[in-house]
């Protein structure tokens, strides 16, 4: 078989189904294609290019530069083009290495003529020349200073600005996003695309803020090339190719020129866009909407209109182009008033009806608004506004999220939304809690540092602000985050600021859950028995029980902070007390010895056994012989001096076991329990009081004291 050599026709043919084939796959991918571009532009930068390529590379740019335009023309918001500083690199990054591909040509075939470096810039030199490369010279000279003195630095001032001021914004906006949330205005999927477009914008000006300085780096490149080639080129003229020093002042400084021009246009239609882009970060529309409903008012055109037929009538002033101009503005005036009467009578409705003087009246805000109020609101002053949105650790929102299911989990109550909002007459790191807008609980915090506590109660050796903890008034020192591995080697507690908040707001909801739960949330409660207990529910309640009634008994449990999450035993209990007796004190007592299971674990310690201090038979006779009256009209009725004693007998034996270490209950006859319960409360709300009848027969108990 013969070999047939390979021609230079063959090799043509087999170099352009090879660049098909490129073209080909790269269309069908994306970012194949952008990869290919990318290269072919870094390609430009080291090998030369020949002149008819050149010429349609020059085109592309230009045809570039108007895509670019028009888009920052059509989009709706400058979100729609996030990608523009990517953009903006990329065609500055084309712009340059044409520049040098022409340089590299003007420099090394420029003393043949004109057409050196192709008919594009031969074109270009020669439309705004004319011939003269002074008038070239000036041309060039003013559209960098345009570019370069106006259009860029304005545009790069504006993003700077709009970066910063966005920045700024950034956490008042997290917390109304997070606020329309929490009242329920929006859900958890707006909200996230909410957050989202937030985050984006953010990005989007910090990112136009450095791709200003492309711009402007790209216009003093131009202009030191420009200078360059015009220099190199009368010296590569005169003494290397044997031109006169004014036939090469001309020839080089004409290609040169056009140079400049055909890279300097693009470069000032992309600096166009980018001014056009960041100064319409606040209208709404298409940028022919934004523009002429703004300076489109009928007023205004008229005004302008009779101001251009005045200065027509001047001596000396050329009539015509001002009288036109007074008669164009005179009929959009004319139009825009047509519009305003057509939009107005729309507006009135059929009947013509508007309200005086044909505006309508405003829509006031229902009254009935003024009498809502929050359940649960945590106010913060603005220097906590960063804990909505902190970039470190967890966000305060989502640790109030994992609380509200954590005391759903623990006490069976669905604690209602907290509303976060700030407050600007608070001090700067001072935070607030209302439940039903009275104050619960208040506190100040150090948001970039830490607290720290000693579990031991000693006095904390690190350098820092001391402090008392907020939620229980323990001594404890704001340190910086810094000392946060030396803090917990020495074995202290460290919290952050919004852990201190969480922990703050869980002691207050825990302390006020019986008036958070509502006549509502109690019927909630019912409406989620399972379906099994469906049956039980409708046996109890109202047959047994108003819903009233049960929501007395739940929050006669919450107070002590039991449970109400076992719903089917409570209603059991409910129902067999209510077969003798109608108190909802007596209900209450008997409710909790149906938990006495649960009751008994929540107090039974790691040791597996519950520490108790139990009454002497004195002081239980004692109470038993002070109540009166029956059922829900019993009462304690002991004298003052005897309560005393029995205060101050409670307080002194458990602070000596607080000292040991010890958390004991205090244990008391089923009859007198709720009236002990009711004097411990009042100096150690903390205290757990039980009955006999609320231990479980299987529990284990240590009786390590005696009041």
């Amino acid at each position: 078989m013969a070999i047939v050599p390979m021609t230079t026709q063959t090799r043509a043919v087999g170099a352009v189904r090879l660049v098909l084939d490129a073209a080909r796959i790269a269309l069908k991918r994306g970012e194949i294609a952008l990869a290919f571009g990318v290269v072919a532009i870094l390609v430009v930068l080291v090998l030369p290019m020949p002149t008819w390529l050149l010429d349609i590379s020059l085109a592309l740019s230009l045809g570039i530069s108007v895509i670019v335009l028009m888009t920052t023309l059509f989009i709706t918001r400058p979100l729609e083009f996030n990608s523009f500083p990517t953009v903006l690199l990329i065609t500055t990054l084309l712009r340059l290495s044409l520049n040098l591909a022409s340089t590299r040509l003007i420099l090394s075939n420029g003393y043949q003529g004109t057409d050196a470096a192709g008919h594009v810039i031969q074109a270009f030199g020669a439309l705004l020349m004319r011939g003269n490369f002074l008038i070239g010279l000036i041309v060039f000279g003013i559209l960098v200073l345009v570019n370069f003195v106006v259009i860029t630095k304005g545009s790069g001032r504006i993003a700077e600005v709009s970066a910063r001021f966005s920045l700024d914004a950034m956490p008042g906006k997290q917390m109304a996003i997070d606020a329309d949330l929490s009242a329920g205005m929006i859900n958890e999927e707006q909200a996230r695309t909410r957050r989202r477009e937030l985050e984006e914008e953010s990005t989007f000006f910090g990112s136009m803020d450095g791709a200003a300085k492309f711009v402007r780096g790209d216009a003093v490149a131009g202009l030191v090339i420009t200078l360059i080639n015009i220099i190199g080129g009368i010296l590569i003229g005169t003494l290397y190719h044997d031109m006169s020093f004014g036939e090469a002042t001309n020839t080089y400084t004409v290609l040169t020129v056009g140079d400049g021009l055909v890279t300097q246009i693009p470069a000032f239609i992309i600096s166009t866009a980018a001014g056009l882009i960041v100064t319409k970060s606040g209208a709404i529309g298409t940028a022919d909407k934004a523009l002429f409903k703004q300076l489109g008012g009928s007023s205004a055109l008229a005004m302008a209109s009779g101001l251009m037929a005045l200065l027509s009538l001047l001596p000396g002033v050329p009539m015509l182009p001002f009288m036109f101009l007074a008669i164009v503005m005179g009929g959009a005036a004319y139009l825009a008033w047509q519009s305003d009467q057509a939009a107005l009578a729309l507006a009135a409705g059929p009947d013509g009806a508007t309200g005086d003087g044909g505006v309508p009246p405003v829509a006031e805000e229902p009254i009935s608004t003024a009498l809502q109020i929050d359940q649960l609101r945590l106010e913060l002053g603005y220097g906590l506004l960063a804990l909505i949105n902190s970039p470190k650790g967890q966000r305060l929102t989502d640790q109030i999220k994992a609380l509200r299911r954590q005391v759903a989990s623990e006490l069976g109550f669905v604690m209602p939304a907290v509303r976060i909002q700030d407050n600007l007459q608070l001090p700067a790191n001072s935070y607030v809690i209302r439940v039903k807008e009275i104050e619960a609980g208040r506190g100040d915090l150090r948001p970039s540092m830490l607290l720290v506590m000693d579990p031991r109660g000693e006095a904390i050796s690190l350098p820092g602000e001391m402090t008392k903890e907020p939620t229980f008034g323990l001594p404890a020192m704001w340190v910086a985050e810094s000392h946060r591995e030396e803090a917990l080697f020495r074995g202290y507690t460290v919290v952050d600021p919004p852990t201190v908040v969480t922990t703050h707001l869980t002691e207050v909801v825990k302390e006020n859950m019986s008036d958070l739960l509502s006549f509502s949330e109690t019927q909630k409660l019912l409406n989620e028995v399972n379906k099994e207990n469906q049956k039980l529910v409708a046996d109890v309640v109202p047959t047994q029980i108003t819903v009233s009634g049960l929501q007395r008994v739940l929050q006669n449990l919450l107070n002590e902070r039991i449970s109400i999450r076992d719903m089917p035993s409570i209603l059991e209990g409910i129902s067999e007390a209510c077969a003798f007796t109608r108190s909802i004190s007596q209900i209450t007592e008997h409710v909790r010895s149906r938990l006495a299971r649960q009751i008994s674990d929540a107090n039974t310690t790691d040791g597996g056994f519950i520490p108790i201090v139990t009454l002497s038979p004195e002081w239980e006779q004692a109470f038993a012989e002070s109540l009166v009256g029956s059922g829900d009209e019993r009462q304690l009725s002991m004298a003052p001096s005897q309560l005393q004693r029995f205060i101050t007998s409670v307080r002194q034996t458990f602070e000596r076991f607080a000292v040991m270490g010890e958390v004991p209950v205090l244990l008391t006859s089923p009859g007198i329990r709720p009236f002990v319960r009711s004097i411990v409360e009042r100096f150690r709300p903390l205290t757990v009081v039980i009955s006999q009848a609320e231990v479980h027969p299987k529990a284990k108990i240590k009786t390590i004291g005696q009041i």
